[in-house]
């Protein structure tokens, strides 16, 4: 297994991770859990792929993705079940920090690959990084993290610039996804718990 190829399918298990977390908030039945786990496990890498015209898509041609995603779910299916649903939303966070960081760096590495210009490097970050999040919430009925003030995105594109950066000076591939990654999920966290945010309209009311 190559450290690329481990690197992706941490990114998925962290992710699926927090779907099925998800799911367990909003009081879902194992299936649930699973199908918002794979949402946001590899919604993102999908619609990727099929902007790039990478088909079929990888979730398609490799079944390591599913085994992962259904073993994130069934962790926290019995784990919660063990706890008495005292899973908190700081766990979903971290896991969904952590997701973010990985799939920015996989996503600009994607793109990369692919000869985009270095915008679509950004764009494929933040997307493999974050849509897949966007179905999640939307399935799960919440507004989605990228649409809110929350330093989600904006962390994304950071990581996507970076990974830029960090390719035009030489760094190599697992070093920079590794560095890519770990910044992009410090960064989330750190707005999390210090309460960042990107400025807002305040409409009537707020």
């Amino acid at each position: 297994m190559s450290v690329l190829y481990f690197f992706d399918l941490f990114g998925t298990f962290a992710f699926a991770v927090s779907g099925a977390l998800l799911g367990v908030k909003k009081d879902m039945d194992i299936y649930g859990m699973f199908v918002l786990a794979i949402s946001v496990g590899v919604g993102g890498g999908t619609m990727r792929d099929m902007m790039l015209g990478r088909t079929p898509p990888f979730v398609l041609t490799d079944i390591n993705y599913m085994l992962v995603i259904a073993a994130a779910t069934l962790l926290v299916f019995f784990l919660n079940s063990i706890m008495e649903k005292s899973i908190s939303m700081k766990t979903l966070n971290i896991a969904d920090a952590v997701g973010l960081g990985v799939f920015t760096s996989i996503g600009a590495n994607v793109a990369l690959s692919c000869h985009v210009e270095w915008y679509g490097i950004i764009f494929f970050g933040v997307m493999t990084a974050t849509a897949g999040g966007m179905i999640r919430d939307t399935l799960a009925g919440e507004v989605p993290f990228v649409l809110k003030k929350e330093v989600y995105a904006s962390a994304s594109i950071i990581g996507g610039i970076i990974f830029i950066i960090l390719y035009k000076t030489g760094v190599g591939l697992n070093m920079n996804i590794l560095i890519t990654s770990v910044i992009v999920t410090l960064i989330r966290i750190l707005a999390i718990y210090k309460d960042w945010h990107l400025p807002h309209f305040k409409g009537a009311g707020k």
